[in-house]
């Protein structure tokens, strides 16, 4: 028996109820932002895998870079016997990133990997302990990436301790009623009553936050940040891992300020399906790691580093930028429409193809739709689309759409969104 049912009872079985599925079906192939069950029905993507296919499911360049790359090795460990793409794939991001002076890169596995490696740096670099945060930030799963992560629920509850050193402030989300202004007095305050400026070696941040909702810092709160590490001798990281390549319109989303940070973590779309991410930083902290204290044994997998140099290639040659600038003003402009018609819509917000929809009760920011938002969500999956929620307050529908995606396909998905939410609205009871 081959379906959704007999595989979710085999799942339940083997594997933790740890890792959550947002729907229970389960994809046999993929085609661009297309995927099809093991019952063969059809899903228009709108996740792309959490930001992971920005070139769409199954790039013929991507696949025939790493169908090549499979043909010649598969592994050697690069701390053991090290290969030419390894270096040239750190070449193509150390010109790539908006870092004026001479970069080095270090290429791992994971997001999390990536995060824990920018701290490490931060801290030999620095000689400080520190490290400050934002709330409603994601930073992945490991021990360090839970702590720097700003969100407790399903993350950190019952996971910890966790390391120390750690220390969050509001993120500045004018919707959720936080300030630019707001935001940086909460460092001040951090720096008054928790820890010096002189011992914080590192501030990570999102320039757009992904599981916290889509929130963008405004360029003037960045160059504040950048200003204010700067007096006080701070690193500072930018987190890029799902705002990354292209999908705000800027290869990375932090080039919407005219800032650049010290360091930026790079993964999910970096090689376009394939486990890969990257520390990017100044030459003046990268270099100040010690032999052996940075790496791991399948970081920088050649097969991986075969398809993000395929990806690097692609940013050109596909135009993602342009792509994704057009993407996100046609889904907005459709998501426009429907909120005129749906008082469950209470913001929509988007730079580039990083689009957000708020749902609420009666346009009130103050009253979060969480039930509304996960109806929609199972909803869509019957109807197939695939929809990924977010948000602090679980409340908000993320577009994650592949920027290769044809427009008829997302024109498509569009109308089931349309027809779900209306659908999921219109049966609730009267508020």
């Amino acid at each position: 028996m081959n379906s959704n049912v007999h595989w979710q009872q085999r799942r339940e079985a083997a594997v933790t109820p740890g890792v959550g599925s947002a729907l229970a079906v389960y994809i046999t192939r993929a085609r661009n932002a297309e995927l099809w069950d093991v019952e063969g029905k059809r899903y228009i993507d709108f996740a792309a895998g959490i930001a992971v296919v920005n070139t769409g499911h199954n790039h013929p360049a991507v696949i025939a870079a790493a169908r090549a790359q499979l043909e010649a090795f598969t592994h050697t460990c690069f701390q053991v016997t090290p290969y030419p793409d390894y270096v040239r794939l750190a070449e193509k991001l150390n010109a790539l990133v908006p870092i004026a002076e001479p970069t080095q890169t270090l290429l791992l596995t994971s997001g999390a990997e990536a995060v824990e490696n920018a701290i490490k740096v931060a801290r030999i670099a620095t000689g400080r302990r520190a490290v400050i945060a934002f709330r409603g930030g994601f930073h992945g799963r490991t021990l360090l990436g839970m702590a720097l992560t700003g969100k407790v629920q399903p993350y950190k509850a019952g996971y910890g301790p966790f390391p120390p050193e750690i220390y969050h402030v509001p993120y500045p989300a004018r919707y959720l009623g936080v300030d630019d202004s707001r935001a940086l007095a909460s460092l001040e305050g951090v720096f008054a009553a928790d820890v010096p400026a002189d011992e914080v070696a590192a501030i990570i941040i999102e320039p757009v936050q992904g599981e916290g909702g889509f929130y963008a810092a405004s360029p003037d709160f960045l160059r504040q940040l950048r200003a204010l590490c700067d007096r006080h001798g701070i690193v500072l990281i930018a987190d890029e891992i799902q705002s990354g390549f292209c999908r705000t319109g800027k290869t990375f989303a932090i080039e919407h300020s005219g800032i650049e940070p010290d360091i930026i973590t790079v993964a999910k779309s970096l090689a376009g399906g394939f486990p890969l991410s990257a520390v990017v930083g100044r030459a003046a902290l990268m270099s100040r790691a010690r032999a052996g204290g940075l790496g791991g044994t399948f970081a920088g997998s050649p097969v991986a580093v075969a398809a993000a140099l395929a990806v690097i290639e692609l940013i050109e040659t596909g135009q993602l930028n342009q792509r994704a600038q057009q993407q996100g003003e046609w889904v907005v402009s459709h998501l426009q429409r429907l909120a005129d018609s749906l008082d469950c819509i209470g913001d929509i917000r988007h730079c580039g193809a990083m689009i957000a929809m708020e749902l609420v009760t009666a346009r009130d920011p103050q009253r979060p739709d969480r039930a509304l938002t996960q109806a929609l969500v199972q909803e869509a999956g019957r109807q197939g689309l695939v929809l990924l929620s977010c948000g602090v307050r679980g409340n908000v529908i993320r577009f994650l759409i592949p920027l290769t995606a044809e427009r008829e396909i997302v024109t498509e998905g569009l109308n089931i969104l349309s027809s779900c939410l209306q659908m999921v609205h219109n049966s609730r009871p009267a508020n």
